[in-house]
């Protein structure tokens, strides 16, 4: 059988990439031991000038698609909705505020290069959780910390990686890589480095993704 090598392209800010993890790892679950695969989470900035601080949500979705709040409230409920059916929960009142998240992609591409992509996974998971099921402030590197502790991974040597611009020039290069590739919106899946899944497709769509990559 052939593994099938899982390129997940995405932002911790994007509900929508959240939507898309619950759905394929449902996928996963549901095929079981009729495929074999191996994820690896790739950078995506929906909001690279974000400053600190970040800004309000209902501001930042009103300026960014040109809606009313009214809407841009109904549109959160349908997200939450979906990402409910597909087991990842968020917070009841929705997240507040939109932050930077560079600094959460060069924790992921640490846990990827120096301990596999099964933490790196992990850490993706919680990082997703703490931004839309906690729905805490995302500047405050406390928080992203205690998510590294949720995966189960070095507290210590995260905080070393936070403090200094370790995997900065990798964080970017692999960016600029998926932009010159096409990926101009997420969450962006490839499977094998050819098939292409965009946006957060429903179940029944990875799994014939997933099988039809893993028989070629």
């Amino acid at each position: 059988m052939k593994t099938v090598k899982i390129d997940f392209v995405s932002d911790i800010a994007c509900p929508w990439c959240a939507v898309a993890l619950g759905a394929l790892e449902q996928a996963l679950a549901e095929l079981g031991d009729q495929v074999q695969v191996e994820v690896h989470f790739q950078p995506f900035e929906l909001n690279p000038a974000m400053p600190l601080g970040g800004q309000d949500v209902i501001e930042h979705l009103v300026e960014k698609y040109g809606v009313g709040p009214k809407q841009v409230r109904e549109n959160q409920e349908q997200i939450r909705k979906r990402a409910a059916e597909v087991g990842f929960p968020f917070h009841p009142e929705g997240r507040k505020w939109v932050y930077n998240t560079f600094d959460c992609h060069r924790l992921l591409h640490w846990a990827g290069i120096e301990l596999g992509s099964a933490a790196q996974h992990r850490l993706k998971r919680e990082l997703l959780g703490t931004y839309f099921t906690l729905a805490v402030n995302l500047d405050d590197r406390t928080n992203v910390l205690d998510a590294v502790d949720r995966a189960g991974l070095d507290r210590v040597r995260a905080a070393e990686v936070l403090a200094s611009d370790e995997f900065k020039d990798a964080v970017r290069e692999q960016q600029k890589f998926y932009l010159d590739a096409g990926i101009h919106s997420v969450p962006a899946v490839i499977l094998n480095d050819r098939l292409l899944i965009q946006g957060a497709q429903p179940v029944e769509q990875f799994k014939a993704a997933l099988l039809q990559a893993s028989n070629e």
